[in-house]
């Protein structure tokens, strides 16, 4: 039966898509950047790399912070500062926040039943910021954020550092939830954790990470608990 249930803020609670497209959109006109299609969706997959790498162990966080700004603009041949954009870009990510359809519904109907926790490899002042702004923080019994811990997802020192922390915490009875298979699902299975990857009936899985189980919205999660 599960009974502590982790889970991830963005993509998986939050809309981190828009979020990121916002943001970027609005730093990059306050560097007179122009934020075509082209540009954010090279921005998109080069964020997305660098982050991977993190995951990996290949970067710290400050690379990935200022590295993705720095490719992009060598890429582009834009006589940018890589530093000041990534500062820019941190404090308007943090300006708001959008919830994925039926994220709301579904963390209401779970808090009371589960122990909730999240897990976040998220930049630690810009979640702090989205958390507060989305009154998310009620929710969770601790929220766990890879920057404070000093560990990373999909590390198991990230997961040993969140379990010390939690009265009672047995493995066998968690579920992390997340929307990454590198960071989440991979997370969760070296953390000897059953796992539930959210993503969209498209999504191609790997071989070599394989998920508990599969649904395509958060607002899926408390019918798939009471059938389990």
């Amino acid at each position: 039966m599960t009974e502590f249930l982790f889970l991830d803020l963005d993509d998986t609670i939050l809309d981190f898509h828009k979020a990121e497209r916002l943001a970027i959109s609005r730093t990059f006109r306050s560097f007179g950047l122009e934020p075509t299609d082209q540009v954010l969706e090279r921005y998109h997959v080069i964020n997305r790399q660098h982050w991977e790498r993190l995951e990996r162990g290949e970067l710290t966080r400050d690379q990935v912070l200022t590295g993705r700004f720095q490719m992009l603009f060598e890429e582009l041949g834009i006589p940018a500062q890589p530093q000041a954009v990534a500062k820019g870009y941190e404090h308007n990510l943090g300006l708001g926040h959008y919830f994925l359809p039926g994220a709301k519904e579904a963390l209401d109907a779970l808090r009371g039943k589960y122990r909730l926790f999240l897990a976040s490899n998220g930049t630690a002042s810009v979640q702090h910021s989205r958390l507060t702004s989305a009154g998310l923080y009620p929710y969770f019994e601790k929220v766990f954020v890879s920057q404070a811990l000093g560990a990373n997802k999909p590390s198991r020192a990230f997961f040993d550092a969140c379990a010390a922390q939690i009265p009672g915490f047995d493995p066998q009875k968690a579920l992390m939830v997340g929307d990454s298979l590198t960071s989440d699902i991979l997370g969760g299975i070296n953390a000897g954790m059953k796992t539930c990857w959210v993503c969209p009936p498209e999504a191609q899985g790997r071989p070599d990470i394989v998920p508990d189980y599969r649904i395509e919205s958060l607002s899926q999660l408390p019918e798939l608990l009471e059938r389990v």
